[in-house]
C-alpha cells in the first residue's frame, strides 16, 4: 500500500479537478504489471512535490465510468491536472529519473 499516493474513486477525481487543485492521478489496475512496477516510483516522488501537487491514484476497473469519460485506453496513464482540466500525461512505465523529470517539467 501506497504512503504518499492516495487510492480515490472517479467522483472524488473530478472533485479535486474542479476546485482547481494540481493533481498526478496514475490510472492503474491491480492485475498490471508496469502499473505495479509504477507505483512505488509516484510513491518515492510524490514527497518531493509536497505542496505543489496532490498525488491520487484511480483504479480503472472499480472506476470505468472516469476511465472512459477520460479516454484512457491503456495503462498505466499518468494524468497531471491544473487549473480545473488536463495539462499533460505519461503513458506507460517509465524509471523514476525520467518521472521526475516529467513531473518538474509538469508541476509549478
Amino acid at each position: 500500500m501506497s504512503k504518499n499516493v492516495r487510492e480515490i474513486k472517479g467522483e472524488e477525481l473530478v472533485k479535486l479537478v474542479k476546485e482547481g487543485k494540481t493533481v498526478v492521478c496514475d490510472f492503474w489496475a491491480t492485475w498490471c504489471g508496469p502499473c505495479r512496477m509504477l507505483g512505488p516510483v509516484l510513491d518515492e516522488l510524490a514527497p518531493e512535490f509536497e505542496g505543489k501537487a496532490e498525488f491520487v491514484k484511480v483504479d480503472v476497473d472499480e472506476n470505468g465510468d472516469i476511465a472512459q469519460k477520460m479516454g484512457i485506453m491503456s495503462i498505466p496513464d499518468v494524468y497531471i491536472f491544473a487549473g480545473g482540466k488536463v495539462k499533460t500525461h505519461q503513458l506507460g512505465y517509465v524509471p523514476k529519473d525520467a518521472m521526475r523529470v516529467f513531473l518538474s517539467n509538469n508541476i509549478n
